[in-house]
């Protein structure tokens, strides 16, 4: 049996290539010069400009419902938008092709719409009253009627399959939903028209502001102080609320009104339960995380790479990419508010065995952590960040990579000595990431090299690799420190510990463990063949294209993590770096010690067996 008859979008499998679409529109504009004055496609430019603004509403409503700093105590639905959701609203913009292409339609049907006025303030209110007396109630009839049979299975239910509102969800429907919806916007504009009171001004304000009410109510963040509906109680019936709209996506067959409640408590379909929902809604429930990391920011770049700047791009494993360059002077202007404002926030969040697990960021980048004069501060800000938690009721801390630093706070432990009473614990995850990169190691592995042996994870790596009878080339200048760690290993274990000092001496190893930045030139040691497995931050760049290179060690978080919608740097969907998933492994087994400095190699396997035995998988 076929689909029906516009229940999908005739350009749905183009993809990108959709954009092609406006190709004649743009094309035409700019060979007649549409910019200039007198120009007779003047009106088409004024199109484009118009449907770009609908675009930015929706887009900057987005931003707004994600910035979880703000917005997480008045969340209506609680739960996080996940990949599937966004996968499914990722062509949320196909109406705007759709209603683009009428509206041109439109404009050569009739040329007289070519020579509006820019301004007519007659045309607002006659707008206005069109709206209340057509756009309203013949929205309210036709939305009823897609929720009867037919029309709901064949067209509407698409719509309520999002159990999550976005504004992006406004989008997400069928054609013919959108062309419906699309006529009933031009109502009060062709009766404006018909009435010689149209405008160019009247096109803007009309369709922004409809488009402004639409993302609004779809944002699943409550706006209004319930306060204003007890002192103006007319007012409920006048305007909705995304607590008011969220409860026709979870009843269904309540509140069907595009934006005045009035036509509901006329037609019988008003819930009754609304305005105590929504006051509650307003009021902020306060969750607390059972689990939290402390992440940071890596760069400028990386910097957009959150679900509140696009949540599209957050969605996929972080890359440089062209789009991304004509925005960096606004996240350079971001980082600097964000830095001045230095106040950690949450960033993501997603639920595990039922409970919540939320990523907060300290603000601060990347480069920071190399500036003398910003170890203080930074450290003062992991600080706050770990006793807010404390205070929250937070059971587990972890700290992303630079945020653990041996040199910034000797791997956590200038907190837990600083605050021996801390309830919540600190952990820095090292003891699973040195796991995950052991167990990366193929079995028959004779002899390793590695870089940055004498940091928190090259000890414990190269002690491990020892009892295992592994011959370890620990690179380093420090003979002091070299004989420090290998006075740690059992005697007869000792011999298998060896300091080099120059990248020759690994020739001949095909598996190198890089815990210290490679250049280029030092790469070209290796043999051809050889594996870079990697525990630095930032990670080597690949220049040798005979040899591989493994990524930061990851785990998959296990498949009932729920309400998971971006990724974690350049890591694929649903995996997390290791130190992110040793905190959530200490949080499940109720570990009660802090794991902070020096790592506890007996407990490397512990660890694992405890990962796996939790679902969690090596990425």
């Amino acid at each position: 049996m076929g689909a029906a008859f516009l229940s999908s979008w005739p350009w749905d499998n183009l993809g990108l290539f959709k954009y092609a679409l406006y190709g004649p529109l743009v094309g035409k504009a700019v060979a007649s010069r549409a910019w200039e004055r007198g120009s007779p496609d003047q009106w088409l430019l004024l199109l484009l400009v118009l449907f770009t603004l609908r675009a930015f509403t929706y887009q900057l409503w987005s931003s707004y419902s994600n910035m979880l700093f703000l917005t997480r105590r008045r969340r209506i639905v609680r739960d996080g938008v996940d990949f599937a959701q966004i996968d499914k609203e990722w062509d949320w913009d196909n109406f705007l092709i759709l209603q683009i292409l009428m509206a041109a339609t439109a404009f050569y049907a009739f040329p007289s719409l070519r020579d509006l006025p820019l301004w007519d303030a007659k045309g607002l209110l006659v707008g206005a009253l069109l709206h209340v007396v057509a756009t309203e109630p013949l929205f309210y009839v036709a939305h009823r009627a897609f929720h009867s049979g037919h029309l709901f299975s064949c067209y509407h239910a698409l719509h309520h399959s999002i159990k999550v509102p976005t504004p992006f969800t406004a989008g997400f429907a069928t054609p013919l939903e959108h062309m419906v919806l699309g006529a009933l916007m031009a109502l009060p504009l062709a009766g404006a028209c018909a009435a010689g009171h149209g405008s160019v001004g009247l096109a803007f304000a009309y369709v922004l502001g409809f488009d402004f009410l639409r993302a609004m109510g779809h944002c699943n963040v409550e706006l209004f102080p319930a306060g204003i509906f007890q002192a103006l109680p007319l007012l409920r019936y006048l305007i909705y609320t995304p607590t008011y709209h969220t409860v026709h996506h979870t009843e269904k067959d309540a509140n069907f009104c595009l934006f005045m409640p009035l036509f509901d408590r006329l037609g019988g379909t008003l819930d009754a339960n609304t305005w105590e929902l929504q006051r509650k809604t307003r009021a902020g429930v306060d969750e607390v995380p059972d689990f939290v990391f402390l992440a940071h920011v890596v760069d400028v770049m990386q910097s957009m790479h959150v679900p509140f700047v696009m949540r599209t791009f957050s969605s996929t494993p972080f890359a440089v990419r062209a789009f991304l360059v004509p925005l960096w002077p606004i996240a350079f202007v971001f980082m600097l508010m964000v830095w001045a404002w230095s106040k950690t926030f949450v960033i993501s969040y997603y639920h595990l065995r039922g409970k919540l697990h939320q990523m907060w960021a300290v603000p601060r980048y990347g480069f920071h952590y190399f500036l003398p004069f910003a170890k203080d501060g930074i450290n003062y800000q992991i600080e706050l960040a770990i006793l807010r938690a404390e205070r929250m009721g937070v059971k587990v801390v972890s700290l992303a990579a630079l945020n653990k630093n041996e040199a910034l706070n000797g791997g956590g432990t200038l907190f837990v000595n600083k605050h021996p009473d801390l309830r919540v614990r600190v952990v820095h995850g090292n003891t699973l990431t040195a796991a995950v990169i052991l167990n990366e190691i193929p079995k028959g592995t004779t002899e390793v090299f590695m870089t940055g042996a004498t940091s928190k994870l090259g000890r414990a790596i190269a002690l491990y690799l020892c009892r295992k009878k592994i011959r370890v080339m620990m690179m380093t200048l420090s003979t002091e420190r070299f004989q420090k760690i290998q006075k740690e290993a059992a005697a007869e274990h000792q011999q298998y510990l060896v300091q080099v000092t120059k990248y020759r001496s690994a020739g001949q190893c095909k598996t190198w463990i890089v815990g210290k930045w490679l250049s280029p030139r030092e790469q070209r040691w290796a043999p051809p063949g050889t594996h870079f497995h990697q525990f630095v931050v930032p990670p080597i760049l690949g220049f040798r294209r005979d040899c591989t290179y493994g990524k930061l060690a990851a785990m998959r978080l296990p498949k009932d993590a729920r309400g998971l919608g971006s990724c974690e740097f350049s890591l694929e969907r649903g995996v997390v770096h290791a130190c992110h998933a040793g905190g959530v492994v200490h949080f499940l087994e109720g570990y009660t010690h802090h794991e902070v400095g020096a790592i506890d190699v007996g407990r490397i396997d512990v660890v694992w067996e405890a990962a796996l035995k939790h679902g969690l998988r090596p990425a």
